[in-house]
């Protein structure tokens, strides 16, 4: 029996297989634990660094409104509204701000620059009362802060607003540098995750690996095959799940093989048992057959079914004996160097189908051959195409040279309706009739089966097909072998 061929998976296979699913799916998850990871760091960082700048401007602002005003006499002048402001915006050179007052709801002094106005919204809470700050991103990113001022003994207001701009992109290229250093850790962090990745693929293969193994060896037939089960996971019960199913299939396969041996033995034996009286009722036959002549047409009839009945069971008989050899191993095959086209004709004259088949049996076509058997081939087949097929039946024999060798081909071809395309893959098997209805035929229906196996003894195939202009056609291709002596 014929082992199935297991080839390796291409390098395209193993890239998308289990193991590197598993290590790409870690890796993503690596990746995406630190970028996010990463992000909420950024985020935290970002408004840490931002509130503290926020708070740090507003409490210099606040300290230095109130050193600053108490030295100026109100009502302001807009003399003195400018030079607070100059002092203001000098006193913030840390915070590098930009200070605007507005007093008792005049203009901005200085006007406000006006690609960073000051909101509305955080004017209006200046007005109402309330310090109010807001983060804005025009032209880069940068702070607005508005104080109302009031008096320090009556908390009155005076109806100063102070208003101050700051840029914050020192504080924007601090976030930056954040980011880029969780960008810079996140990519060794993901490589190394590799290492834990690649080992875990391989905790979690393994046990496939042994299951894929186990699965080969079954298939090659070795049904007590086991795998070694370990942990209680999820692949710990499929190994055992795949015990079990092993060894119900080795169960399973001994019953049937034993049921099978003893159904060959059964047959071998009743097709032994019977040959002795069916060799006496044939030779009682044969005298009745002679002297059905003499007999009244009633008894002579009868003499005569009964005689072709006969030698039906003793070719069914004789086909049982044989198919039984072929399955028990005890067939043997006893080469010889013949020639292909004499045993073919000698096939078809021994049968009287020298005129009903039109035989092209080219001379010089020589081959080692169990002449035995390849007259069995042929006439099966031949007999098989006169009685289903349609006349005219054709034999053709020719040698061909190929790349596994030079190659022996006898063709037997019919001119019949063919073979029904549902039907063609069984045609070689045993006791298969391909009208269901036809309960009882002439062929025992192994004859098919035993010309497959014949073909077999000698490595060869044969095959059926219907031919492009109608009727059926079996080929027979045996390796084409030369020299003299016996096989068995």
């Amino acid at each position: 029996m014929r082992r199935p061929e297991f080839r390796r998976p291409k390098l395209r296979g193993a890239a998308s297989g289990l193991r590197a699913r598993l290590v790409v799916a870690f890796l993503l998850v690596a990746a995406l634990s630190a970028l996010t990871t990463a992000g909420l760091t950024f985020r935290s960082a970002r408004t840490a660094i931002l509130k503290h700048t926020q708070d740090t401007a507003i409490d210099s602002l606040r300290s230095q409104v109130n050193s600053q005003v108490p030295d100026y006499t109100f009502p302001l002048t807009p003399q003195a509204q400018a030079d607070l402001g100059r002092r203001l915006s000098a006193a913030g050179g840390a915070q590098r701000w930009i200070i605007h007052l507005r007093y008792q709801g005049g203009a901005m002094v200085p006007a406000a620059d006006t690609s960073r106005t000051i909101p509305q919204g955080l004017q209006q809470k200046v007005r109402s009362g309330i310090p109010a700050f807001q983060r804005m991103d025009t032209d880069g990113p940068w702070l607005a802060i508005g104080l109302p001022v009031t008096f320090k003994d009556t908390s009155q207001d005076s109806g100063l607003e102070v208003y101050a701009q700051m840029p914050l992109r020192e504080d924007e290229a601090n976030v930056q540098a954040l980011v880029k250093a969780a960008q810079s850790g996140a990519v060794p962090a993901v490589a190394l995750a590799a290492v834990p990745a690649l080992i875990a693929a391989r905790g979690v293969l393994r046990p496939v690996r042994e299951l894929r193994r186990a699965s080969r060896k079954i298939a090659a037939g070795e049904l007590d095959t086991r795998l070694r089960v370990t942990g209680r996971d999820e692949l710990a019960d499929l190994s055992r799940t795949f015990n079990d199913m092993a060894e119900a299939l080795e169960e399973n396969v001994a019953e049937l093989r034993r049921m099978e041996a003893n159904s060959r033995r059964f047959a071998a034996d009743v097709s032994h048992e019977l040959r002795t009286p069916l060799a006496a009722m044939t030779a009682v036959v044969d005298v009745l057959d002679e002297d059905a002549a003499t007999l009244d047409p009633d008894t002579a009839y009868a003499v005569r079914l009964i005689s072709e009945e006969t030698g039906k069971l003793a070719r069914m008989v004789e086909d049982l004996m044989e198919i039984s050899r072929f399955d028990a191993g005890a067939a043997a095959l006893h080469l010889d160097e013949v020639d292909v086209s004499e045993t073919v004709r000698k096939t078809l004259q021994a049968r009287g189908w020298q005129d009903k088949v039109a035989a092209d049996l080219p001379e010089g076509v020589r081959a080692r051959l169990d002449p035995r058997r390849i007259d069995v081939v042929v006439a099966n087949l031949v007999g098989n195409a006169l009685k289903h097929g349609g006349e005219p039946v054709s034999v053709a024999v020719r040698a061909e040279e190929q790349a596994t060798g030079d190659r022996l081909l006898i063709e037997i071809a019919d001119r019949g309706r063919g073979i029904d395309p549902d039907v063609l893959p069984h045609v070689f098997d045993r006791f298969f009739k391909a009208d269901s209805a036809r309960a009882r035929s002439e062929g025992s229906g192994l004859g098919l089966a035993i010309t497959l196996e014949n073909v077999r003894l000698h490595d060869g195939t044969v095959r059926a097909a219907n031919a492009p202009g109608g009727g059926a056609v079996f080929t027979v291709e045996l390796p084409l072998r030369h020299g003299g002596g016996e096989e068995a």
